[in-house]
């Protein structure tokens, strides 16, 4: 199964601020050696990231790809592989067609991994963007409630996602966690 995942306030520390520097990308505890479980289970895994502190000068490319770099050891520290990062290097208000939640990261992943669909994939987010960017590829949606995720939890409940199944965990691992039990297959912990 292909997991596609968000970036900030699913794997690394988010608070509402950019990240800019490679030493302020932080992950969260436990979240690495998720991505490492899933990808020993054989999932694939790709990342999904808006990143408009680009266009607004926060950072370069060059940081952000320092920020992948670091992400990437870690996982492949623990045994773990990111197949593929996208990432929408676009403001908000350039109207592109990868920033979430349009599809166009979800589009690339699809394509650099040469499948014929995303049907079946499972996006994780912390974001009412990511889960609206899944579903509108017919992914199984999953909110983490780390980074933005208790908000989003609130907000789901007031303004529910019209035709949306949602699956909600504490985090990434926790998501590991199910993922891994409900495959019967034990926890590498």
């Amino acid at each position: 199964m292909l997991i596609i995942l968000d970036r900030d306030g699913v794997i690394n520390q988010y608070n509402g601020s950019y990240i800019c520097s490679v030493d302020e990308w932080l992950p969260i505890p436990g979240s690495i050696e998720a991505v490492a479980r899933l990808y020993k289970a054989g999932h694939r895994i790709a990342i999904a990231t808006n990143q408009s502190g680009i266009a607004r000068g926060f950072y370069g490319t060059d940081v952000l790809n320092s920020m992948h770099r670091k992400m990437a050891q870690l996982v492949e520290a623990q045994g773990g592989y990111i197949d593929f990062i996208a990432y929408c290097p676009h403001h908000p208000d350039e109207h592109c067609g990868c920033r979430k939640p349009l599809t166009g990261l979800l589009d690339q992943i699809r394509d650099h991994l040469q499948l014929s669909t995303l049907e079946g994939a499972v996006m994780v987010g912390d974001s009412r963007k990511d889960l609206e960017a899944g579903l509108a590829e017919n992914c199984q949606t999953v909110l983490v409630r780390t980074g933005n995720g208790k908000y989003t939890e609130q907000d789901l409940q007031t303004r529910p996602i019209p035709g949306a199944s949602v699956i909600t965990h504490d985090n990434l691992r926790a998501f590991a966690d199910a993922v891994l039990l409900a495959e019967g297959l034990e926890k590498n912990e």
